[in-house]
C-alpha cells in the first residue's frame, strides 16, 4: 500500500486552474479593417477566384455546360476538351504541377497561397466584410460582443446568421454543379426534388464554409492546416516572409508627431498595434516570424499607415529576408539571393512539365482505338477457303460532332476486311463495332502474326490511329 504520509490532497479549484495553463482559451478576434496595397491585392484575389468559382457553371460551349465533371457520363468538360476515365494521366500531372507551384512559391515568397488565395483565406475575408457591413467596425463589434442580449442585438445577429447561411448554401450549390448540369440542378431547386447524394453535397460544403469562415476561421490556419506545420521545412533565411526590422523600431514607445525618433532614445515604432488588430490570425509580428503567420501583409499595410501619418519613412514592417534584414541588404541583393539555386531548379521544372502537358493537350488525338479479339472463336475458315479472325474495335470519339471514321487492316499478303470499312461514330461516344478479318491460308506459316489496324478520318490525314494485334493461323 502507499504511504499515506506521501498522498499529497489538492483543492479542486487548484486542480482546475493547473489544468487551465495546459491550453489557452481562445478569445474572439475582432480584426480591424485596412486599406492599402497588399489589401488591396488580397480583394483582387477574392474576386477572381469567386468570379472564377460562381461563373464557370454558367458558361456554355456547344451547346452544353462548358465547365462539368459529368459523373454520370463519366466525362469531363473543359470547355472544347471532353477528358475521360482513360485521361487519368493528366489529373496525376495537374497534382505533380500542384506540388511544384507549392515548393516554388513557398521557397520564393513563404505562404502567398494562404494569404491570398487559400479558400480559408478567401471565405474569412467575404464573412468578415458581412459582419462588418451588418455590425459596424471591429470597436462596434467588440461593444456589442460585450452587450447582453436584447433586441437590437438579436436582430443584428441574425441578419449576419441569415446572409452567413445563404450565402454558404448558394456555394454548396455552386460546388455541385460543376458535378451536376447546372440547369438540371436549378429545376430540382424549383421542386426541391434534389436528388440524396447532391442534397449531401450542397449542405455538407455549405455547412463547411460556414463554420470555417464564420466561426473558426483562424483557427483553422493556427490547428488545423498541416501547411502551417510543414511550412518551415520549405522556408531558408532567403524565403521573403513578413519581417518588423527590430533595429529600426526598438526601442519602441509613444511620442508626438513629427519627433525625431533617435533624438528621445526610440525606435521607429510607436507601439500602436495597428500590426496585431489588422492580423487575421491574431499574432504581434514584432515577436518574430511564427508558424501562424499566413503571410497576408495586413501588417504592412497598417504600418505603413501609421508611419505616413507619423512623417516616418515606411517598411518598419515589409516583406523581406532574414539574411536582407540582418545584412541591411538592397533590393538588388534581395532579387539575387530570392533567384537562388533552389527557386531556379523549382521554376524550371515547373516550366518543363507545363510545357510537356501544354504540348501532350495540342497534339492529343481525337480518335482512340481498342483492340479486342473475340476469344470465343480464335480463327475458323470461311468460303473460298480464307482464314478469318473476329476482333471487336472500341472507338472513341473525342470530338462533339458525328465523324466518319474508316478501318483499314495491314501486315499479311492479301489481307482484308469483310464487310463495310467505314462507320459513323456518334458525337463524344465509345462504339464497339464487330470486324471479320480475312486471310488467303499461303500468307503465313501458322502460329501467330503481327497485324495492324489503321482508323482515320477521310480527308484528314492528320487524325489516324494505328494499334496492332494477332492473328492466328490454324495448323
Amino acid at each position: 500500500m502507499s504511504d499515506p504520509a506521501r498522498i499529497r490532497v489538492v483543492p479542486k479549484s487548484q486542480l482546475q486552474e493547473e489544468s487551465n495553463d495546459l491550453y489557452v482559451a481562445r478569445q474572439k478576434l475582432h480584426v480591424r479593417s485596412i486599406k492599402g496595397v497588399f489589401a488591396n491585392w488580397r480583394w483582387a484575389l477574392v474576386w477572381l477566384t469567386q468570379i472564377l468559382y460562381y461563373g464557370l457553371p454558367w458558361l456554355t460551349w456547344n451547346d452544353r455546360q462548358a465547365f462539368l465533371f459529368h459523373l454520370t457520363e463519366r466525362k469531363f468538360y473543359i470547355f472544347g476538351w471532353v477528358f475521360w476515365p482513360q485521361d487519368v494521366f493528366y489529373l496525376a500531372i495537374l497534382l505533380i504541377i500542384s506540388a511544384y507551384a507549392l515548393f516554388f512559391f513557398t521557397a520564393i515568397a513563404g505562404r502567398l497561397w494562404c494569404g491570398y488565395a487559400c479558400p480559408q483565406t478567401v471565405y474569412t475575408e467575404i464573412f468578415m466584410w458581412i459582419e462588418e457591413k451588418i455590425e459596424g467596425d471591429h470597436t462596434k463589434r467588440r461593444k456589442l460582443e460585450a452587450a447582453p442580449m436584447d433586441a437590437r442585438k438579436f436582430g443584428l445577429r441574425a441578419a449576419k446568421y441569415s446572409v452567413w447561411t445563404l450565402f454558404s448554401l448558394w456555394t454548396g450549390f455552386t460546388l455541385v454543379a460543376y458535378f451536376t448540369p447546372v440547369d438540371e440542378l436549378l429545376q430540382s431547386a424549383r421542386t426541391f426534388g434534389f436528388g440524396p447524394w447532391e442534397i449531401f453535397w450542397i449542405l455538407f460544403y455549405a455547412g463547411f464554409t460556414y463554420l470555417f469562415a464564420g466561426v473558426l476561421r483562424e483557427q483553422v490556419c493556427k490547428y488545423m492546416c498541416p501547411y502551417a506545420r510543414f511550412q518551415s521545412v520549405m522556408f531558408d533565411p532567403d524565403t521573403l516572409v513578413v519581417t518588423y526590422d527590430e533595429e529600426r523600431g526598438e526601442p519602441r514607445g509613444s511620442r508626438r508627431k513629427g519627433v525625431e525618433p533617435r533624438s528621445i532614445g526610440l525606435g521607429s515604432c510607436i507601439d500602436c498595434n495597428i500590426c496585431v488588430q489588422v492580423c487575421p490570425t491574431g499574432i504581434d509580428i514584432r515577436q518574430g516570424l511564427q508558424y501562424e503567420c499566413i503571410g497576408c501583409g495586413a501588417c504592412i499595410d497598417g504600418c505603413d499607415e501609421v508611419m505616413d501619418k507619423m512623417g516616418y519613412p515606411r517598411g518598419l514592417i515589409r516583406y523581406s529576408t532574414d539574411n536582407a534584414v540582418r545584412q541591411r541588404w538592397g533590393r538588388k541583393e534581395i532579387v539575387m539571393h530570392v533567384l537562388r539555386p533552389r527557386t531556379l531548379i523549382y521554376g524550371g521544372i515547373l516550366v518543363l512539365i507545363m510545357m510537356g502537358t501544354i504540348w501532350s493537350l495540342a497534339t492529343r488525338s481525337d480518335l482512340r482505338v481498342d483492340v479486342i479479339r473475340d476469344r470465343a472463336t480464335l480463327a475458323r475458315e470461311v468460303s473460298g477457303g480464307l482464314i478469318e479472325n473476329v476482333y471487336q474495335l472500341r472507338i472513341m470519339n473525342m470530338q462533339e460532332v458525328s465523324r466518319p471514321v474508316v478501318v483499314r487492316v495491314s501486315g499479311l499478303d492479301g489481307i482484308r476486311l469483310d464487310g463495310p470499312q467505314q462507320f459513323e461514330i456518334k458525337p463524344a461516344t465509345t462504339e464497339s463495332l464487330t470486324v471479320q478479318v480475312q486471310v488467303p491460308p499461303e500468307a503465313a506459316t501458322p502460329g501467330s502474326h503481327e497485324i495492324y489496324f489503321d482508323v482515320g478520318v477521310p480527308g484528314d490525314p492528320g487524325v489516324t490511329v494505328r494499334e496492332h494485334t494477332t492473328f492466328l493461323l490454324p495448323r
